[in-house]
Order: C-alpha cells, then structure tokens, then sequence
C-alpha cells in the first residue's frame, strides 16, 4: 500500500491512504464505522483504557462519553458473572460513539481472565507439552466463540515469546508456546488461526521479546542485552513470521541496547515502534503499547511525556489500564500533538475497526455449553486429576494474572 510522510515530533512516520466509510449492521443497532479521520478524529480514539468495577456508574460513564476512548480494556475487577459481564460491555458500546474495540487477557492457565466465571482454559505450555496441534487448533475455536459471546472483538493474545526457562518464575511462565523460535511459530499460529476463523481479532505480543529479561516490567524497566544477531535468530523470527498473520501488535517496556543506546522502552522507541517493526518487518496492523501504568513506565517517565513519547515512537494505542481518573488529561495531551502526529494512528485504529465482528446473541445456556467445551479440552489436555487443579495466583511474584 503506497504511503506517504508526515512529521510528528521531529520524527518521520508513515501515513495510509484513507478508505471509504462503510456501515455493518450489528444485532438491534446500527453502527458506523469510518476511516474517514478527518471526519471521525478524536484524540480519545487513540486511547485504549481500563474501566473501575463490574458496573459502569454515571460517573464513570460520562467521563467516557466526554473522552470517546478508542477501547476498553477488562481484567478480574470488571467480571462478576456471565449477564452481569456481558451487560457492562453492552453499556460501553452504548457510551462509545464509534464502535469500540473491547479486549481482555484470555490466553489460557493463570492469564485468563473468564476462569473468574468459568473453567480455566490450559495455558499454552501444557498445550504445547501435549504435542497436538489440533488441540491448540480447539482452543482457539472455543476462545473466539466464548470471547464474541460477551461482546469482546479482540484477544490479546497469542504470546510469541520464547521460554528459554521453563522454570523461571516470571511474567511468562507457563504463557509461551515454544522452547525455540520454530515450536512458537508453529503453536501460535494453530492458535492465532483459529482464533480468527472465529471472528476475534488476535494481537502478538511481547515485541520485540520479554524472553531474556530478568526483572518483571510490571515493577521495573528491564534491560534486555541481546545482541542483533541473537533476536534475529530467535525473538524477532517469530515476530517476522507474524508480521502478516495477526491483526495487532503490543509493544513491551523492555530496553534494548542493540537498538536504543540510550535507556528507552521498546513501547517508546521511534527505532523499535517504527523502524523495525513497521519498516523492517512490515507490519501493517495496528500496534499498541503495553500498559503505560505498569513500573516499567511510571518509575521513569512523566505521565504527559509518555504519551508524547509513545504517539512520537509510532504507536497507534496507547493503553492506560489503572489510572482511569486521567484519561481526561490524557486526551487533553494527545489533542495537543501536531496533526501529522495523528493522522495515521487515527487512520489505522478505523481500519482496523472497520475489520471487527459483531457480538453473538448472549444467553447464560450459551455460555454453559461453550464453558463446557473449556472443561473438556482442559481433561484431554491434563487428564480429570491435574484438570481438577486450578493454576495458583501469584500475584507478589507478578501481578500479570491480577493485574
């Protein structure tokens, strides 16, 4: 797709050309989408945010009416029961006056968000210690299916980390689908694949890799010393074979000496964000940082100078997850930034909207039977005793399956 250049920040970034409008019907409501930005350019679009509890108070939404995020973002705090869920995400649709994109964390084992209400899926490491690639291919189905259910329309999933230590008690235990670049490539994409058949859209993350880092960004900024020619060999093979096969991209907060001498996140790297990934590897999707309000980030930067910083680095959304009461300023930062700055994230985030599926008629029977289909798979993949026990929280290890 041709493209032209605009400068944001002093930095070169690519623009698309803009698509045509187009209306899809979605059951009992009409909903346009447009990826017309200059039309439908709202600062608060390039905003993927968190939301308080399992309620969407008046307070609560008239902040998100006056801000028009461009997603919501749910963990355990927003999910009570299956019709109480499914009734939030109806209200959010309701505030949002282009359809939002509505995501969750639902991966499998201890990532997965819906085990709150419902059976907890097998993580990706049982699934790949298995060794059936038509089970990860089930998986996948059940994911999409349960996920279009409650009205979400992307999964932040799959992980396309390496483990290089299956032991090793961090933020990617037991989440990782390989031990070398081609196991990955070859399960996730079973996965992602499927997933996508089902009518979610899917998101690779940790880009570039979180696979050698030893401190959690949750709490901190690691530094990730691995040469070009290692992530060539290992992390970024897989992100380059999945340039073309998912929908998003999320970047992490790790810092890469190889790329950005000086200490800088991924998340808020122009060479990372935009060089590698968008020029390098030629992804077209949609990218979005990690959460801004992770450790890695807060300890480091000024709440307006990381949002400068990740719209700069090229980043189309960028995800506040915990500290709802700012996303107010948040727009207000945003809305300040060269036009230029905004014109492309705007025209990715519409045409990665214009892509969504519709929800599918929720009733709680509808939920049982696919829930059931979770068990299931989570028997054929462990057996009836290990299926019978639940992954254990670890939140003061890392917060990841709280957070």
């Amino acid at each position: 797709m041709p493209s032209r250049t605009a400068a944001c920040a002093g930095v070169a970034i690519n623009v698309h050309p803009m698509a045509r409008a187009r209306t899809i019907l979605f059951p009992e409501k009409r909903i346009k989408f447009s990826v017309d930005v200059m039309k439908h350019a709202s600062a608060g679009q390039l905003l993927l945010v968190g939301v308080r509890g399992p309620v969407l108070g008046p307070a609560e939404a008239k902040l998100l009416r006056r801000v028009q995020p461009g997603g919501f973002i749910l963990f355990g705090r927003n999910i009570k029961t299956p019709v109480q869920l499914r009734k939030l995400i109806d209200d959010l649709r309701d505030v949002s006056e282009i359809e939002p994109i509505i995501t969750i964390d639902q991966e499998g084992g201890r990532v997965s968000r819906l085990r709150l209400i419902g059976n907890e899926p097998p993580n990706a490491q049982q699934l790949r210690d298995k060794g059936d690639i038509g089970l990860i291919r089930r998986h996948g189905d059940i994911t999409g299916r349960l996920l279009r259910l409650f009205g979400f329309n992307l999964d932040l999933c799959p992980v396309l980390d390496i483990s290089f230590d299956d032991e090793a008690d961090n933020s990617l235990r037991g989440r990782c689908y390989g031990r070398t670049a081609q196991e990955v490539i070859k399960n996730a994409e079973a996965f992602n694949d499927a997933l996508r058949a089902a009518g979610i859209t899917s998101c690779g993350k940790h880009f570039p890799g979180y696979s050698a880092a030893t401190i959690d960004a949750h709490y901190d900024l690691p530094k990730i010393d691995r040469t070009r020619g290692e992530l060539d060999a290992n992390e970024l093979a897989v992100f380059a074979k999945f340039s073309s096969k998912v929908d998003s991209m999320m970047i992490c907060h790790g810092w890469y000496p190889c790329f950005e001498p000086t200490k800088t996140p991924a998340s808020l790297s122009h060479a990372i964000v935009t060089d590698l990934l968008r020029g390098e590897l030629r992804f077209n999707g949609l990218n979005m940082t990690d959460d801004l309000d992770m450790g890695a980030i807060l300890n480091e930067y000024s709440f307006p100078d990381m949002l400068r910083l990740a719209l700069a680095a090229g980043n189309d959304l960028a995800m506040i997850c915990h500290r709802i009461d700012r996303i107010g300023e948040a727009r207000d930062v945003i809305e300040k930034l060269p036009r230029q700055c905004l014109d492309a994230a705007l025209a990715s985030v519409a045409r990665f909207k214009a892509r969504l599926a519709p929800p599918t008629q929720f009733s709680e029977e509808a939920f049982r039977k696919t829930d059931a289909e979770v068990w299931d798979l989570r028997v054929e993949v462990l057996g009836e005793e290990r299926a019978a026990q639940r992954s254990t929280e670890k939140g003061s290890h890392s917060p990841v399956e709280l957070y």
